[in-house]
């Protein structure tokens, strides 16, 4: 079955239940690199709930959304690419809580039949009890066999742009060569960051880390370098996924600071790759 862009255009799911419990935010939060070091007692708040209140990665919304890319659209999903992020959020998100999911296609561009379709996704989480908007979500798609499909032209959102200088601040996180099998328990389990054969089949040494993993690292390198653990501080964490990360490599997040905003990008440098670019955090002013 081809794409068809009105078939695309009218994809709309609502009041999508879903429940989350504080187990599952401190696993999140291991999933993504805090606790290494059990005796920090900045970063044991997220991964122990007694004391202080447990607090929430802001990126923890990625995993709250029930099959983020849609089925039945039509594309052929074993060459869909998930290019970029984005996160605004509306309040802190709570250590637990019963949500209502909205999804829909927002716009989907024809690139042509060697480049692919460009497909926007967005979701919205709401607070099941008082019906309170938390978060909202957008990624891009590029369904890479799917050019052609006869849909308008388009290049999606203009990229974030880093300023050009130096960067203010760089922090170093080393992900556990397990990371990978650890964070598929929050919900993604493609085989792909788990099955050596199938790793191997598609190009792969070995299995890859989730590029929201990624995601979740350069937020966690965010939230301590500039931060100071606050996450009530971010309010949008947007990024464009260039390359994989294997897990057990070193990811080095760059970051310059201009007021409340913060530009970023995340590589591994040993093998000089960058697997994160025009990133932007929003913080609360």
């Amino acid at each position: 079955m081809a794409l068809d862009y009105d078939t695309l255009m009218a994809k709309v799911e609502s009041d999508l239940p879903f429940s989350y419990t504080d187990a599952d935010s401190m696993l999140y939060a291991l999933a993504v690199g805090m606790g290494q070091d059990p005796l920090d007692t900045r970063e044991l708040p997220y991964v122990y709930e007694q004391g202080a209140i447990l607090k929430t990665l802001p990126t923890l919304a990625t995993v709250l959304v029930p099959e983020m890319f849609p089925v039945g659209l039509g594309w052929d999903y074993s060459q869909i690419l998930h290019s970029e992020q984005r996160l605004r959020l509306y309040r802190p998100l709570p250590p637990a809580a019963d949500l209502l999911i909205n999804k829909r296609v927002v716009d989907a561009f024809d690139r042509g039949p060697k480049l692919g379709a460009l497909i926007l996704l967005e979701a919205e989480g709401r607070l099941a009890s008082d019906d309170t908007a938390i978060f909202n979500m957008g990624c891009s798609i590029i369904a890479r066999g799917d050019g052609g499909f006869g849909g308008p032209r388009g290049r999606g959102i203009p990229p974030h742009r880093a300023p050009h200088r130096e960067p203010d601040l760089s922090c170093d996180i080393a992900t556990r060569s397990d990371q990978a099998l650890l964070y598929r328990l929050t919900g993604d389990r493609n085989p792909l960051h788990a099955d050596p054969a199938r790793a191997r089949a598609v190009g792969f040494n070995r299995p890859i880390l989730h590029g929201l993993c990624t995601f979740g690292v350069a937020c966690k390198a965010v939230l301590q370098t500039i931060c100071d653990y606050d996450h009530t501080l971010i309010e949008e964490f947007d990024a464009r996924f260039s390359a994989p990360v294997l897990p057990g490599d070193t990811i080095t997040t760059d970051m310059w600071q201009d007021g409340n905003v913060i530009s970023f990008s995340c590589s591994v440098k040993a093998r000089n790759e960058t697997v994160l670019r025009n990133g932007k955090c929003t913080l609360a002013v």
